[in-house]
């Protein structure tokens, strides 16, 4: 098919977005030698901008080159119920009495490995979190886990290739982690309901070697930070300081968080459960830390843009997904991945009849292995960033820092389902 304008200058944006990406800290360092317009270079600089900026470039274009009714028509014809359910998932998984009740299930589960607490808490917290997201939804899980090992780790002073090690192996492990299910992992779902995918099937199929895969991962960074993570103080939470949260209060965050999962795809329902929660939560504040609202807002920012930028790039991805045979795609799925969010791959193959069972495994299997690559990779990623970039040097995290650290856990995953 022969492009039009907008979607040559969209793929265009595209590019440069993902170039931005990879300099973000050029920007801050910006900010500190012009103080003048420090401003703009900061806003520039914050990672979770990158997408909803250069979305806002194009809808310009847009409003130029079509008029505004195909611009205003383009952004009513995209479905946003995912930044939102992200941000709203976010900010309750990231309250006081949740983060309470993970540590609570951690620590039950740690206290049967007889090793150090620092070493074992760290392992439990990469590799039973990650496999949580089958339940509470991949996004929650990635909250969950950054929020614990910001406050028990990352904000201990560990050394940067600790703290990148870390990001690398969380990020693949909650994009692989989600596939118990057929509700939790964002490229599952999107072909789950069409295909016939129960959770059977996808326990049978992907579960088995994403959890082999999930404590393989974690249980190398663990043994090869064996000697950093026995140092004194690690495995500490500070958030356990200050008043516990009564039982019936945690029970309530909890129905809560459940019936923002069960209503994921409803965002009338989720958000008016968010919005009484938040009533709720602020009426008992003295339990409660600082909610994580900025964190949720940029990362919803962010996955709104990718949603605007992203839906323009069909015209070129999908003949060059679909072009691939089985045994190509599976690769090619995980390196695409790196470019463009995963579940954004497997709703293009769903669109596509006549496919066969070889094809399908292969573009899911490839699109979950890539998705901790780059931080556009999954949609949880960005909630990973946000939680935890201040802890890193210029409080950003290097996108090449990143890819390098999770190639590894990458290789595990791409061993395990393509010869298990």
């Amino acid at each position: 098919m022969t492009p039009s304008t907008i979607q040559i200058i969209s793929a265009a944006l595209f590019v440069v977005a993902l170039l931005h990406t990879f300099s973000t800290r050029f920007f801050e360092r910006l900010a500190n030698a012009r103080p003048a317009h420090a401003g703009i270079w900061h806003l520039l600089g914050e990672v979770e901008v990158v997408f909803g900026f250069w979305a806002m470039i194009l809808i310009l274009f847009m409003f130029a080159v079509e008029g505004r009714d195909s611009a205003i028509h383009y952004l009513d014809s995209r479905n946003f119920t995912e930044p939102m359910f992200v941000f709203a998932i976010m900010v309750v998984a990231g309250t006081k009495p949740i983060l309470q009740l993970a540590m609570l299930s951690v620590r039950a589960v740690a206290q049967f490995i007889p090793l150090s607490r620092a070493i074992v808490f760290y392992f439990t917290t990469l590799s039973l979190v990650p496999l949580l997201g089958s339940f509470i939804t991949e996004p929650a899980a990635m909250t969950l886990a950054a929020l614990i090992l910001r406050d028990n780790y990352f904000s201990r002073g560990i050394s940067p290739k600790l703290k990148y090690t870390t990001l690398g192996v969380l990020f693949v492990n909650v994009s692989i982690g989600g596939t118990l299910t057929s509700f939790a992992a964002p490229p599952v779902l999107m072909v789950a309901g069409k295909w016939g995918w129960d959770i059977w099937f996808m326990i049978s199929t992907f579960g088995w070697k994403a959890a082999i895969v999930v404590i393989v991962n974690a249980a190398s960074a663990t043994l090869l930070f064996r000697r950093e993570l026995s140092q004194g103080g690690l495995g500490q939470n500070l958030s356990d300081r200050g008043e516990k949260a009564p039982g019936l209060l945690v029970a309530v965050h909890l129905i809560f968080l459940i019936g923002i999962v069960t209503f994921a795809h409803h965002p009338a329902v989720f958000m008016g459960l968010f919005l009484f929660f938040l009533g709720i939560a602020h009426a008992y504040q003295k339990y409660q830390n600082r909610f994580i609202l900025r964190e949720g807002l940029l990362v919803a920012f962010f996955l709104a843009g990718l949603v605007v930028l992203g839906g323009q790039q069909q015209w070129w991805l999908q003949p060059l997904l679909l072009g691939m045979s089985s045994e190509a795609v599976f690769y090619g799925a995980t390196l695409l991945t790196a470019i463009t969010d995963n579940a954004a791959l497997t709703y293009l193959g769903s669109l596509v009849e006549g496919l066969s069972d070889s094809f399908k495994y292969a573009l899911v299997a490839g699109a979950v292995t890539g998705g901790g690559l780059t931080i556009i990779a999954n949609a949880p990623n960005p909630a990973g960033v946000a939680i935890l970039r201040d802890n890193f040097e210029d409080g950003t995290i290097h996108p090449l820092g990143l890819l390098t650290a999770a190639i590894p856990p990458t290789i595990v995953a791409l061993l395990a389902f393509r010869l298990l």
